[in-house]
């Protein structure tokens, strides 16, 4: 845990530095992490390249390491404020521009719509775990509704992944740590303005997903 809170504080000193090339420094970042928490990430299906928003289950801050180190394009984290209001650490979220919502007031709703909107324009993927919190793994936690929003609103196509394995490798709850494997399942994308249902069916897809996956892993 110091480890990684130590490489956390260099790498936001380094964004900051180095704005136009938050991404590479994330990446390297990433990989340097599986490196000294021991673990190695297998992917399974592929990132579609016509994603705007990339929605995950959430069970460990070694979710956010996996993406971070895998995916192909600038991911910008839809997080929520407690993150930016942690001393030093909150860093993490202005200094690579990414979005932190307040759910506790309905006009953070329209900023991340906004700035949803921003950086999309430039070209960024937007990922949020709609469970809103860590869960134990084992199964998907009810979605909260800003996914659903920030993507009929903005017209995005959403690509569902699962990650297995994450909470093994590192519970932050616990602080309990071992090496070993993550996997990273992409799901096919979806359109939201084909189906009225899409956020539901996603669920339920998610969980099926997640079920097979820790069957065999």
């Amino acid at each position: 845990m110091v480890e990684f809170v130590i490489t956390v504080l260099i790498i936001i000193v380094l964004m900051y530095a180095f704005r136009n090339h938050t991404h590479p420094i994330r990446r390297t970042w990433g990989h340097l992490q599986t490196f000294l928490m021991g673990f190695r990430i297998k992917q399974v299906g592929e990132a579609s390249p016509t994603t705007t928003l990339l929605v995950l289950n959430h069970q460990s801050l070694v979710d956010i390491v996996a993406l971070e180190t895998i995916y192909p394009k600038n991911l910008c984290w839809v997080a929520k404020k407690e993150i930016q209001d942690i001393p030093l650490f909150g860093h993490i979220i202005p200094a690579p521009r990414m979005i932190s919502i307040d759910r506790k007031d309905k006009r953070s709703i329209i900023k991340m719509i906004k700035e949803g909107k921003e950086r999309v324009s430039e070209g960024r993927v937007l990922a949020m775990f709609p469970e809103g919190t860590r869960g134990r793994g084992d199964k998907l936690l009810k979605f909260q509704s800003g996914a659903k929003i920030l993507a009929e609103k903005l017209e995005l196509i959403v690509q569902p992944a699962i990650i297995v394995g994450a909470r093994h490798i590192f519970d932050s709850k616990n602080i309990d740590a071992h090496g070993g494997e993550v996997q990273v399942i992409y799901l096919d994308p979806i359109n939201p303005k084909e189906d009225e249902q899409w956020f539901e069916k996603m669920h339920a897809a998610m969980s099926e997903k997640l079920a097979l996956a820790l069957a065999v892993h």
